[in-house]
C-alpha cells in the first residue's frame, strides 16, 4: 500500500498487502503491528520520512525518525524494512539530489545500527517524473505508475 493509511482503516488492510509502504507515525505502527498480532502476521512496513518538511505531507520528520525507528522496531506485529520518501518539486534537479542525498544517508547510518527488527532492505524513493535521479542517489525500490498506467484523472 502506498498512501496515507487513517488508524480506522488498519484493520482492512492488514494481510491485504505485502508491504505498507506510508506508516507515517507511532500511532499507525502500534495499530498496524496490533491488526497484524489479532490475525497471526508480520507486516513488512517502511517508515514514510517526510525529507521536504512539507506541511502539505504526511510523513515522519527527519529529526524524529531515529526515536520513531526505535520505538517502532519494539512493536510486535510489523517488521521495518526500509525508508520511503516523496521529495518536494524540485526546479533544479541539484536541489533534488539533494533531498535523496540526505534520505539515503539516514538510510545507510540506519542500516548500520544493526537494530533488532529493522532490516533496512528497501529504500523507496522516486516516481515517474525522478526515478532516474532517485536511482543515481541509490533508490532501490522505484513507484513508476503513471509511466505504466498513464497520468492519474482526477
Amino acid at each position: 500500500l502506498i498512501g496515507h493509511l487513517q488508524t480506522n482503516k488498519a484493520s482492512q488492510i492488514v494481510g491485504e498487502v505485502d508491504m505498507i509502504e506510508s506508516v507515517d507515525s507511532i500511532k499507525i505502527a502500534k495499530e498496524i503491528g496490533k491488526q497484524s498480532v489479532k490475525k497471526g502476521l508480520v507486516t513488512d512496513v517502511l517508515l514514510e520520512v517526510n525529507i521536504g518538511r512539507e506541511e502539505s505531507k504526511t510523513g515522519i520528520m527527519p529529526e524524529e525518525l531515529d526515536s520513531v525507528l526505535y520505538e517502532a522496531a519494539e512493536i510486535n506485529g510489523i517488521h521495518i524494512c526500509g525508508l520511503m520518501t516523496i521529495p518536494p518539486i524540485c526546479e533544479e534537479n541539484t536541489e533534488l539530489c539533494k533531498f535523496f542525498e540526505n534520505i539515503y544517508n539516514m538510510y545507510v547510518d540506519i542500516k548500520s545500527k544493526k537494530i533488532d527488527n529493522v532490516c533496512m532492505n528497501v529504500l523507496s524513493m522516486g516516481m515517474s517524473g525522478d526515478y532516474k535521479t532517485a536511482i543515481l542517489e541509490g533508490s532501490n525500490h522505484v513507484r513508476i505508475g503513471s509511466k505504466i498506467f498513464g497520468p492519474r484523472i482526477y
